[in-house]
């Protein structure tokens, strides 16, 4: 967490002499060209950056409707009990317990920043036995909420570097053990994540990640900030971490850079999209917006309760579905790009670079020869400025030449972020989704995969848990359909068993009821047949379909079954 007291010109300057911030590049216009590969598979598209640190405040700020265009993946929201005060507020907000079921309904996991069970920052007032009592009141208070689901992780402290006092505490590297074990005293299954520096440093975290091989306190999800250094070094970093758990013989974790973006980037789109760029490029599992203002606005993405130009970025991102496929950039110009083959839905949002530009894009060979291009730019107004959703800039038809076409963007604003939105010339397979895939979903306590023969390439297995709320294995399918009324929805699926299983369905917050499959022969494999149906009463919009092995509210399913797809069709 940073504070607007925080002089953030003095670190930045100190980072710059020591040679650690990175050049997070300057616009220029060179005609530039984007270069997207709709042929290959970066990986299934989990909208990586789509979070936030303190992104909520309580169940009604921000506006709860405002979420599920953007697909949230993962939030930082701080401790049961807070007592820090946060940028902007007159009393402390947040808490994940009590904000739990708006993050959950809105489809996103939840790491719980436990230091901010202290004011102030630094932290006043912190010694190692206070704050190791406190430890147990946070792990007891969350295990019995035994209602409230998705929470994936205890971060044991927030920024180490700039925030523990070692004269009063010792060194951070020891304290980490004794607060790791106090953690699982009372929680044995929660992920631990850490050590959350302020901004990432070979010599750091090689001692940090040395003592804490040495005394199995190794965390399940590394985590550290990407904030003055600028988004040039994410690629340095990740393989320079990947070096070191090579090294110590540490098994690889995921990664969650859980605030990003200086001041001066957060609300700019084409800044925070170079930020998002690089996590899906180099293999982030989630990322949040720093929390540089207000709790309760998405981080900047909604000022009173309505969308700011970064909003429709974000949602733009939402809208992804597929797989995201690779991007090349060109000196400043980058972006992300993903591809729903289901529907023929490329979608490529880019920015960064000004004058004229081009993005190409190869691999459409399935398009057919002509392709309908679609080019819409957000606009740049900052955090305090509400924009209404922006309309588009022109709408063409474009030759696909031996799979490839480009899309000219003429003026552009290096500040703006740019969406360009490619189908078949007679417009996408379907005119609204109804194939969902379970890897896109939200993925609890179970792990995506790939098949040749799973519809997208992936799915997701391994849906085994049901002892309690912290290890219930279930996926969340965020649907949006265009009327209320009777829809029937298939579940693609797999058995390898020797009998039929079990798991239980509910939505939209109602009952749970039994779905049952029968055996398929085998696993990782999904024939067309492989498919079991049920009908279900949704609401126009936004629903959430909940399958889960185990659940609250459900006792848990029996045997196994895989899943990779629901099918949603108006009756």
């Amino acid at each position: 967490m940073r504070k607007k007291t925080i002089t953030a010109s003095l670190l930045a300057t100190a980072l710059v002499a020591t040679g650690v911030l990175a050049n997070a590049g300057v616009a220029h216009a060179d005609a530039d060209t984007l270069v997207v590969n709709a042929g290959s598979v970066l990986r299934p598209v989990t909208h990586v950056a789509a979070g936030g640190l303190y992104a909520l405040a309580t169940t009604t700020t921000p506006d709860p409707t405002q979420l599920p265009p953007l697909h949230l993946n993962q939030l930082t929201q701080p401790a049961p009990g807070v007592q820090q005060v946060g940028n902007g507020a007159s009393v402390p907000t947040g808490d994940a317990l009590k904000v739990a079921p708006v993050s959950t309904n809105a489809g996103a996991q939840t790491t719980i920043r436990m230091a901010d069970i202290y004011n102030g920052f630094p932290y006043q007032g912190v010694t190692l036995p206070d704050y190791l009592a406190k430890v147990d009141t946070m792990v007891k208070a969350r295990v019995a909420a035994t209602n409230t689901t998705n929470v994936n992780g205890w971060e044991l402290w927030n920024e180490p570097d700039g925030t523990w006092d070692t004269n009063t505490n010792g060194t951070f590297n020891d304290a980490w053990v004794k607060i790791y074990n106090e953690v699982k005293k009372y929680d044995t299954v929660t992920p631990i994540v850490g050590p959350s520096y302020q901004y990432y440093d070979h010599n750091r975290m090689l001692a940090f990640l040395t003592n804490a091989k040495a005394n199995n306190a190794v965390p399940d999800v590394i985590s550290w900030h990407e904030l003055s250094q600028g988004w040039g070094g994410i690629g340095d970093h990740m393989s320079d971490l990947a070096s070191i758990e090579s090294s110590l013989g540490i098994s690889p974790r995921p990664v969650s850079i859980n605030e990003y973006a200086w001041t001066d980037q957060v609300d700019v789109p084409s800044a925070a999209l170079h930020y998002i760029s690089q996590f899906e490029r180099y293999g982030i599992r989630d990322a949040e917006r720093a929390y540089w203002y207000e709790s309760g606005t998405v981080n900047g993405l909604l000022y009173n309760n309505q969308p700011t130009a970064s909003y429709w970025m974000y949602k733009w991102y939402g809208d992804m579905t597929g797989n995201m496929v690779p991007v090349t950039a060109s000196s400043d110009l980058d972006g992300i790009a993903s591809l729903d083959s289901t529907r023929k839905i490329l979608t490529v949002i880019a920015g960064g670079e000004y004058g004229n530009n081009t993005i190409t894009i190869n691999g459409l060979g399935s398009f057919g020869t002509q392709a309908k291009v679609t080019l819409t730019a957000s606009a740049t107004t900052g955090r305090t400025t509400n924009s209404s959703q922006p309309a588009p800039l022109s709408t063409t038809t474009v030759p696909i030449v031996n799979g490839s076409l480009s899309v000219p963007i003429t003026n552009e604003d290096d500040k703006a972020a740019y969406q360009v939105v490619v189908t078949p010339a007679s417009g996408p397979v379907t005119a609204t989704q109804q194939v969902y895939e379970a890897e896109n979903a939200t993925v609890v306590n179970a792990q995506r995969l790939s098949s040749s023969s799973a519809s997208n390439g992936g799915y997701v297995g391994r849906i085994d848990g049901s002892a309690d709320q912290r290890s219930d294995s279930f996926v969340d399918f965020l649907v949006n359909v265009p009327t209320a009324g009777s829809y029937k929805m298939g579940i693609r699926y797999a058995n390898g068993g020797t009998a039929p299983s079990t798991q239980g369905l509910a939505y939209n917050g109602g009952a749970f009821s039994t779905i049952t499959y029968p055996v398929t022969g085998s696993w990782g494999t999904f024939a067309a047949n492989n498919t079991v149906s049920t009908n279900l009463t949704l609401k126009a919009g936004y629903n959430m379909i909940r399958l889960a092995k185990g659940s609250p509210s459900f006792a848990g399913g029996t045997g196994y079954a895989e899943l990779d797809s629901i099918t949603l069709t108006a009756q």
